[in-house]
């Protein structure tokens, strides 16, 4: 009997990105014990946010869920600053079951995308102690800034609050801190060219 060869793309689970809605509010808890339980492994600062917050996000249309059929493969949400003069994709977290297929590079891609399609004109940025995320962000157009060159909106530096690194923020009187600051100007990017979401 010939012998079948299965290749490693045919084992691999299918995960797919949405953004997300109503119908996931019901992975809440376990989005944000991923990510508590992420940073405290890392040992790095997070931005909290209340679960009420999250589901809020998927309500309006401003967050991403990635799924292999009903399982939760990966989240990310998006927050908008100084009168939408600001975009932040936050809280990228993928279910450790998920790691190593390249799919925090598909979310943030796909956040990436959509976040431009809802606002054009917007400056999208980030603050991240986590190499993976700089390496994405670099390829997707951002550059590494100061904490100047970022939004003053005293509301997005509140929610650094929760950061066991905050006091390093304050200390420098929040123009740096552990987390490297990247900023995409669409004003930098002329041509640029936005991927479908669905083949993302």
């Amino acid at each position: 009997m010939e012998e079948v060869k299965v290749t490693e793309a045919e084992v691999k689970p299918q995960v797919r990105i949405y953004v997300a809605g109503k119908q996931h509010i019901r992975y809440v808890e376990e989005i944000l014990t991923t990510i508590e339980e992420s940073s405290k492994a890392r040992g790095t600062g997070i931005a909290r946010r209340s679960p009420d917050y999250v589901a809020q996000k998927m309500i309006e249309g401003k967050a991403i869920i990635a799924l292999c059929e009903n399982d939760f493969a990966g989240f990310c949400y998006i927050e908008s600053w100084s009168n939408k003069q600001y975009i932040v994709n936050s809280g990228l977290i993928v279910n450790p079951k998920y790691r190593g297929m390249g799919l925090a590079k598909r979310i943030k891609r796909f956040s990436f995308n959509y976040s431009r399609r809802l606002y054009p004109e917007a400056k999208l940025f980030g603050l991240t102690s986590g190499a993976a995320v700089l390496k994405i962000n670099h390829e997707l157009g951002y550059r590494p800034v100061t904490f100047e060159q970022l939004t003053d909106d005293p509301a997005f530096w509140r929610g650094c609050q929760t950061c066991v690194n905050y006091d390093v923020l304050t200390r420098t009187d929040f123009k740096r801190c552990i987390c490297t600051a990247m900023l995409y100007d669409p004003a930098e990017h002329p041509n640029e060219v936005l991927e479908d979401l669905d083949k993302i």
